[in-house]
C-alpha cells in the first residue's frame, strides 16, 4: 500500500523507528486520568493498533462510515484513530464540555454510525442520538465494536490521499459549527511542513521530544503536533490540559524539546514570582499564537527560548500556514513572519483594493502552483455554498484582518468581524482584551462595539472580576481602577467607555468568546442598571 492514509504514514515510522517512544503520559495526566503513566512506542502502539484494526473490519466498518471520539488526550484516541483510518473510516473528534443542544447537532449533522467514548458520556450520547434521529452505538476504550447498521458507501473504494480522514468542526464563534472535512492529504502534509520548515522550528529525526496541552479536537495537536512526530520519529507528550502551577515540572519532567501554547499561557506563566529555575529545561522553541506583545519578549528573556508566533485555520491547514521561525521576528508586534514560495497571500480593503504597506486588509490565501487548495480542508460538510463563499475569487478568504510592514512581515491585528471603530480608529477588541486580562482584578473579560451617537463605536467591556462585587459603590471603584489602569497601558480611545461586572462570559464549546452572542449581550449590557460609564476618564494623557 502506498503512503497514502495517516496510518500507513505511522506504519512506515513504527517499522523505521519500531523502540522509539510514540507517546508519554505524565503521572499527573495519568492520575487525572485513571490510566498507567509512562511510554508507548511505535512497535507497540502499531500492535495495538493493528489488533482494534482487525476487530473494527469484523464488526463492519469501512470507508465512507463516521465514527466519533470522545477520549479526550487519552493515548488510546490516536490507537483507534489509525485502526479506523486503516479501513477508510473517517473520525469526528468529540469536544468533551459538549452538551445536549451541541452533542444532538454534531451527532446528527456529522451522520456518525459510533462513538467511542468515556463510559461517564455514553448516556448523553446515545440521548443525544435519540433526539437527532441518528442510528447510533457507542462503546468504550476496551470493548468490542458494536456491528454496523448500514454499509460503508464507500466500501468498493480504497482508501486513499483524498479520502476523508477526520471531520472537524470549527468553534462556532460566528455561528452554528461547520464541519471540515479533512483528507489524509491534509494530515500529510501537516507533518511534512513541519518536519521541513526548519529555521528555529528545525526538527531533529528521531529525538524531539513535543509537549500539548491543546485538546486533540483541534487540528493544532490533532494535525500539526501529531503528524509532525509521526513524519520525524519524535515522543508526543499530550496533558490533559495547562496546569500553570505544574507547567514547568511537566516540561522538566517530560523533557520536552518543544513545547505548544494559546496566547493566554504565557501571560498566565508570567504573573508567577521569577525563579533560579526558570531556564531549567531542554526546550529549544515554542509554537503557537496570540503572545500578547508586551510579555512576548519579556517571556522570551526570563525563560530562554522563543516563542514563534504562526498563523493558520482550522481550512487552511499547512496548506496556507505562516510562522515567524526565522530572524528577525518583530518580536512584540504581531508578527508571524512571511509566507513562504508555496504560499500565495493577499491583503484586501474593505473597499476591494489590494492593501498598501502598513495598511490593514483581509487576509486571503492559498497554495501555490497549479491546485490552489492543496493542503487546504476539502470544504464543508452539508455546506458547498459556505464552501464557494470562503473560496470566492479563486482565494480563501480568512476572515483575519492583517497587516504587511514595509520589508514583508505579516502583523495579525484581528478578526474581520471584531473590530471596534471609534471616531474614525480601528480598535483591536483582542488587543483591548490581551492587555486588561493582565489587571489583578480581571478574571475574565470579553470586548465588544456598541453604538455611539457622537463616535460611532464606543468600547464595552464584559468582566468576570476574581472577586465578586455586591455593592455598586465596589462596582463603580472597580471600573475606574480598571480603566485608569487600562490608560497608562493603551491609547485612551482603546480603554472601556462602558464596564459591566459578569458572572460569566458568553463563550463556545472549545472556551473561545462567542463574537455573534457577545455583540448582543454587549448591547443589551448598555441598559443595564450596574453598567458603569467610564466615559469621563477617557482623555488624551500626557506623555
Amino acid at each position: 500500500m502506498a503512503n497514502t492514509t495517516v496510518y500507513q504514514a505511522f506504519r512506515d515510522t513504527a517499522e523505521r523507528w519500531g523502540d522509539k517512544p510514540f507517546v508519554c503520559t505524565l503521572p499527573e495526566t495519568a492520575e487525572i486520568y485513571g490510566i498507567a503513566a509512562g511510554e508507548l512506542s511505535y512497535g507497540q502502539a502499531l500492535e495495538r493498533i493493528d489488533a482494534l484494526r482487525a476487530d473494527y473490519a469484523a464488526a463492519g466498518y469501512g470507508h465512507g462510515h463516521r465514527v466519533g471520539i470522545l477520549l479526550e488526550n487519552r493515548p488510546a484516541f490516536f490507537l483507534h484513530w489509525f485502526a479506523l483510518n486503516s479501513l477508510g473510516v473517517s473520525i469526528v473528534p468529540i469536544n468533551p464540555d459538549l452538551r445536549a443542544a451541541e452533542l444532538e447537532y454534531l451527532i446528527g449533522h456529522s451522520e456518525m454510525i459510533m462513538a467511542i467514548a468515556l463510559p461517564n458520556r455514553h448516556q448523553d450520547l446515545m440521548e443525544a442520538a435519540q433526539r437527532a434521529g441518528q442510528p447510533f452505538a457507542v462503546m468504550a476504550d476496551g470493548g468490542m465494536p458494536p456491528g454496523v447498521t448500514r454499509a460503508a458507501a464507500r466500501s468498493c473504494d480504497i482508501p486513499g490521499e483524498h479520502s476523508e480522514c477526520a471531520l472537524l468542526y470549527t468553534s462556532g464563534t460566528t455561528g452554528r459549527p461547520k464541519g471540515c472535512m479533512l483528507s489524509n492529504q491534509y494530515f500529510h502534509y501537516a507533518g511534512e511542513w513541519y518536519r521541513d520548515i526548519g529555521g528555529l522550528a528545525q526538527l531533529q529525526p528521531g529525538q524531539e521530544r513535543m509537549l500539548t496541552p491543546l485538546p486533540l479536537f483541534h487540528m493544532n495537536a490533532m494535525a500539526c503536533s501529531t503528524m509532525a512526530m509521526v513524519k520525524t520519529g519524535g515522543c508526543l507528550i499530550s496533558l490533559d490540559r495547562f496546569h500553570p502551577r505544574s507547567w514547568w515540572q511537566s516540561v522538566r519532567e517530560s523533557g520536552a524539546t518543544v513545547v505548544h501554547y494559546l496566547g493566554v499561557m504565557p501571560a498566565i506563566l508570567m504573573k508567577a514570582e521569577p525563579s533560579e529555575q526558570d531556564r531549567n529545561h531542554q526546550v529549544r522553541f515554542g509554537f503557537g499564537a496570540g503572545v500578547d506583545r508586551g510579555l512576548h519578549p519579556l517571556f522570551e528573556e526570563q525563560f530562554g527560548f522563543p516563542l514563534l508566533e504562526a498563523w493558520a485555520m482550522t481550512e487552511t491547514g499547512a496548506g496556507a500556514s505562516i510562522i515567524a521561525n526565522h530572524e528577525p521576528r518583530h518580536i512584540g508586534t504581531s508578527c508571524f513572519g512571511k509566507e513562504m514560495p508555496v504560499v500565495e497571500v493577499l491583503l484586501m480593503t474593505d473597499e476591494g483594493k489590494p492593501a498598501a504597506a502598513n495598511e490593514n486588509g483581509e487576509l486571503l490565501v492559498r497554495a501555490a502552483g497549479e491546485n490552489p487548495r492543496y493542503g487546504f480542508f476539502s470544504g464543508y460538510w452539508k455546506d458547498p455554498a459556505a464552501t464557494d463563499e470562503a473560496w470566492k475569487d479563486g482565494w480563501f478568504h480568512t476572515g483575519d484582518i492583517v497587516r504587511r510592514d514595509q520589508d514583508g512581515y505579516l502583523h495579525f491585528v484581528d478578526r474581520k468581524k471584531n473590530v471596534i471603530r471609534r471616531s474614525g480608529e480601528n480598535i483591536a477588541a483582542v488587543e483591548v482584551e490581551n492587555i486588561l486580562q493582565q489587571n489583578p482584578l480581571v478574571r475574565a473579560i470579553a470586548v465588544a462595539a456598541v453604538p455611539d451617537d457622537i463616535r460611532g463605536d464606543e468600547v464595552m467591556a464584559l468582566v468576570v472580576p476574581h472577586t465578586p462585587l455586591a455593592s455598586r459603590e465596589d462596582k463603580e471603584k472597580a471600573a475606574v481602577e480598571l480603566v485608569k489602569w487600562g490608560l497608562t497601558q493603551l491609547a485612551y480611545f482603546k480603554v472601556p467607555g462602558y464596564v459591566l461586572f459578569v458572572d460569566a462570559l458568553p463563550l463556545t464549546s472549545t472556551n473561545k468568546i462567542q463574537r455573534g452572542e457577545l455583540k448582543t449581550v454587549a448591547l443589551a449590557a448598555v441598559a443595564n442598571p450596574d453598567c458603569i460609564n467610564t466615559n469621563h476618564l477617557k482623555k488624551r494623557q500626557e506623555a
